[in-house]
């Protein structure tokens, strides 16, 4: 992220203009929140991001989106990893596990992870016997939630079989290609500032800078701003739209090389230095290609999902309050 300044003890990021928070430095808007990489690697946005923005929520709800498959493959339970009264628990089983508990394994450290779902299986199989012997498989609650999880992981493999496996690289890369070819790369900048409080500060500092002082120097002694001072006031590159309007257009206005004079912004006064100008560098395929996949699993799964309402008999037989029609009115009675 780029930095922000920070005036009278207050951070940029909880100054407000009326009652909305707005930084200083505002990043360039991207389709999803994919890293941005270090200043060393230029911190770039994904202008692509926008072009594959296109998902239904709804169809993002219902769907059961993976792009990384499981360690096992689907027909290979992989070897048995413990034994409880006889069951086996093998690699597979610990996929499963690994799926439905995988909130929780994101707080475990990876070399903890087979233990603790190896812990975890036993106790289920342990309580599972448990629960056949009271009978509790035979109630008629167990068995519609056996049918409910049953019809889900049925739903699941019909994507995996059906839908991810159809999406092919190829497929991928076309549209990459007719996407990438949509963009006009935008023109970005990469420079440094020195953030003060008055304008009196900002000409001094000018006059420092013409006298043959240095620009990093000066910043890391001068500028209020903490994220960026230590680093001689670097920003790294950035776009227009990731500045706020007057520091855009004082450091797009400049060539490389070349100093503002002082510029003023209501979180103080700048004087900024561009050290670099190019066109924005677009996505490599390789950095989006989950992305779009993801985009056209959720737009074939959609499709699929209308076909087969389209074939079938659905009745909804006690809809919310909110969905339920009109009443017709009386025959006396003038509709409102």
């Amino acid at each position: 992220m780029l930095s922000t300044a920070r005036l009278s003890g207050k951070s940029v990021a909880e100054s407000r203009v009326g009652d909305r928070p707005r930084p200083v430095f505002e990043t360039a808007k991207v389709l999803t929140a994919m890293p941005i990489s270090s200043k060393t690697d230029n911190r770039r946005p994904k202008p692509l991001r926008r072009a594959l923005a296109a998902a239904g929520v709804a169809v993002l709800l219902a769907s059961p989106m993976t792009v990384a498959g499981p360690a096992v493959a689907a027909d290979d339970a992989g070897k048995v990893v413990a034994r409880v009264n006889g069951i086996d628990i093998t690699e597979q089983d610990l996929d499963f596990a690994a799926g439905d508990f995988a909130a929780e394994l994101s707080r475990v450290p990876e070399g903890q992870q087979q233990k603790i779902l190896i812990d975890v299986l036993v106790d289920l199989h342990l309580f599972a016997a448990e629960a056949e012997k009271a009978g509790l498989d035979k109630t008629p609650f167990f068995e519609r939630r056996y049918a409910f999880l049953k019809a889900r992981a049925l739903r699941n493999a019909y994507f995996k079989d059906k839908i991810e496996s159809a999406v092919t690289d190829e497929e991928l890369k076309k549209i990459y290609d007719e996407e990438v070819g949509k963009i006009e790369p935008e023109d970005e900048v990469r420079a440094r500032h020195i953030l003060v409080k008055t304008e009196d500060e900002a000409k001094t500092v000018v006059k420092e800078l013409k006298d043959g002082k240095d620009f990093v120097e000066l910043a890391k002694e001068k500028s209020l701003d903490p994220g960026t001072a230590p680093d001689g006031g670097d920003l790294g590159y950035f776009v227009a739209a990731g500045m706020v309007p007057e520091f855009s257009k004082a450091a797009f206005a400049l060539k490389a090389g070349e100093t503002s004079e002082p510029v003023e912004s209501e979180f103080g006064w700048h004087v900024i230095k561009v050290e670099d100008r190019r066109k924005q560098e677009l996505p490599k395929f390789d950095e989006v290609k989950d992305q779009i996949k993801r985009i056209v699993m959720q737009e074939k799964f959609g499709a699929e999902l209308e076909r087969l309402k389209g074939a079938a008999k659905i009745e909804i037989l006690d809809a919310p309050a909110g969905d339920a029609p009109a009443a017709e009115p009386k025959k006396d009675e003038p509709a409102k």
